[in-house]
């Protein structure tokens, strides 16, 4: 199995992919490298058996509705509403409430900050996806899952507090060596290594390559059959492991 983990950002130069080969010893890094633009991305994709990308497959569908009865000047539909919560449903989408819920550092909105340059950016190639004939389901059940690395370290019981600032990135030779410790290490070249240690977008590229292999043995959580599962179709659905990583080496 060949997993791709891909670190998106709204430029190429931030963008990060990892592939690990996946067989009887250790997982294999076959690729690490930054600085990939869109074409990159879809050919890296195709090649990969299960794919996990940190990005936002979509936005709350309160924000899309809303924006839209403001446009058509429909009336804002949150009025009447206590403004305070209505604008926490329009920020969050439902795989957001519940991770805060369950107690997870708070996730960008992916309406309201930044990040939501780099959703427009996943949405491109999720819809390049779907024109090459590999239409991607938002929640998770096919090939492609969406991904959110400091939560998915937090389920295999590591820190991931403060690792992507300045300070906080001398951590991540010792987060690279606790995730070596639970998967028996990594085949990995020399370049490779220091990426990983040294850039936090080569680390997340890895460690959602490891949400990928997670997601295709069954090893993450998905939403709940109903309106959730209805929500994430269009929302999208953070995958977070639910087994320690030892498991990840099953056959």
């Amino acid at each position: 199995m060949r997993t791709l983990g891909i670190d998106l950002a709204a430029q190429p130069a931030n963008t990060s992919a990892c592939a690990i080969e996946w067989g009887t010893g250790r997982p294999i890094v076959s690729e690490l490298r930054s600085g990939l633009d869109d074409d990159h991305l879809i050919d890296a994709i195709e090649d990969g058996d299960r794919v996990a990308i940190d990005a936002p497959f979509g936005w709350p569908d309160e924000f899309v509705d809303a924006v839209a009865a403001h446009r058509n000047r429909a009336g804002w539909p949150g009025s009447g509403e206590d403004q305070d919560l209505y604008r926490f449903q329009l920020s969050f989408r439902a795989t957001d409430r519940r991770l805060i819920e369950h107690g997870a550092r708070r996730p960008l909105s992916v309406s309201t900050d930044l990040i939501g340059v780099v959703a427009m950016r996943c949405a491109y190639l999720l819809d390049r996806l779907a024109a090459l004939g590999d239409p991607v389901d938002r929640s998770g059940s096919g090939k492609v899952v969406e991904a959110y690395p400091a939560p998915a370290l937090t389920s295999w019981g590591l820190s991931a507090v403060g690792y992507k600032s300045r300070v906080g990135v001398t951590r991540l030779p010792a987060l690279l060596s606790q995730l070596e410790e639970g998967l028996g290490g990594f085949e990995m070249t020399i370049q490779q290594r220091e990426a990983a240690e040294a850039d936090h977008n080569c680390f997340d590229a890895l460690v959602c390559s490891l949400v990928a292999r997670a997601a295709a043995l069954g090893l993450t959580q998905p939403p709940e059959p109903g309106e959730e599962a209805d929500r994430a179709a269009r929302e999208g659905w953070i995958h977070l492991p639910t087994n320690p990583l030892p498991h990840l080496l099953e056959k």
